[in-house]
């Protein structure tokens, strides 16, 4: 029986308070496995974000639940487990401040400086902007989640420029200054690059299915880097 069958099994029907039934089967479920049990916890916790998000502007479209799946891949024997997980957050009464103060929680570090948090909001923002457009109340939604996430505003910001497709400000995507010298902006961009690496994800412990978020940001990357030096090298 996989994780996803063992925890939807002790889950049973609970719609109405899913948070609390997905806490006390992650911790009752998976005592004896630490990894797993984190795995099921940071997953779990993701899955009912991405459910909230495609709320958030009061529309569930087809293509938020397809820029779901894209960034959340898993077996098609699964897909009904996760299925139901995705539904019971959508109906649970328990607000997104929940989870997401639940998520915060993984972290072994402070969650203000948590790589795995900012995978999180990258994947937010994937699915707000699968429709074409960041409507506000997704924005104030991802506003507030970084916010629980104790990320400030400068991190959101930059993390925000990322998923901009018209007038992307590379130096924002960087979060570097215009004012900065190139080598100064290369030594940023390198040690961005070393940072986000898709590799680094596994050895911090985010599941494989979270691959396709960091090649995501590495194009973002090497995008606003190569604007900047076509503009340096023009000037």
């Amino acid at each position: 029986m996989s994780f996803w069958e063992k925890l939807v099994n002790a889950m049973g029907n609970t719609a109405g308070n899913a948070l609390s039934a997905v806490v006390e089967a992650i911790r009752t479920v998976f005592e004896g496995d630490p990894e797993t049990r984190r795995k099921v916890a940071f997953s779990v916790a993701v899955i009912a974000l991405s459910a909230k998000m495609a709320k958030a502007d009061g529309i569930v479209s087809e293509k938020e639940v397809q820029a779901f799946r894209d960034i959340f891949e898993f077996p098609a024997s699964e897909a009904k487990n996760v299925a139901r997980l995705y539904n019971l957050a959508r109906q649970d009464v328990a607000g997104y401040e929940a989870y997401a103060a639940k998520l915060s929680t993984l972290c072994s570090t402070c969650a203000a400086n948590c790589p795995v948090l900012e995978d999180v909001l990258d994947g937010l923002f994937h699915i707000a902007k699968a429709d074409g457009l960041i409507h506000e109340n997704e924005m104030n939604f991802l506003r507030h989640i970084a916010e629980i996430f104790q990320m400030s505003q400068a991190r959101f910001d930059q993390i925000a420029a990322r998923h901009v497709a018209d007038g992307r400000d590379p130096y924002k995507v960087l979060g570097v200054s215009p004012a900065d010298d190139f080598p100064t902006i290369r030594r940023h961009y390198h040690v961005l690059v070393s940072e986000h690496h898709p590799d680094r994800l596994i050895s911090r412990g985010v599941p494989e299915e979270f691959h396709a978020i960091a090649n995501e940001r590495m194009a973002a990357l090497n995008d606003a880097y190569a604007a900047i030096e076509k503009e340096r090298r023009a000037a």
